[in-house]
């Protein structure tokens, strides 16, 4: 793993938030999209190397809704930066870690992502992302 890529934390309210974090980081968001596959809206704040995402659940069963229902806004994942996902996932699993996805899938900011339960990582859900070249 390279580096932290971004922590993400999970919003009600994608506009209101962009609105705080843009007073508190006094900048906008460099980016929003939609990732239906996931059911959410992203932004993306930078400070410094470091970047934020927001993400907004667009249906309450997604993985953000439901993140939210049971434990409100908050951190929701921190993402780490890799070269090449497939190895990394592999070099995970031989380590005992569960991969929540059999392969990578098309995440937000041009990523390939995958996850690591949280009950592998202290509580923590881990995010491997690979950029898409």
């Amino acid at each position: 793993m390279k580096k932290i890529e971004h922590i993400g934390i999970a919003v009600k309210d994608l506009e209101t938030s962009n609105q705080l974090f843009e007073k508190l980081l006094g900048k906008p968001p460099y980016k929003e999209e939609e990732v239906a596959s996931e059911g959410v809206k992203t932004s993306f704040f930078e400070n410094g190397p470091n970047k934020i995402e927001l993400l907004e659940s667009t249906k309450p069963d997604g993985p953000i809704g439901k993140f939210i229902e049971k434990k409100g806004e908050g951190i929701h994942h921190i993402a780490f930066e890799v070269d090449n996902i497939h190895e990394e996932m592999e070099r995970l699993k031989a380590e005992g870690f569960i991969i929540l996805n059999d392969k990578p899938k098309k995440g937000a900011d041009n990523k390939l992502v995958a996850f690591v339960h949280p009950k592998t990582a202290n509580g923590v859900l881990v995010e491997l992302c690979q950029e898409i070249r």
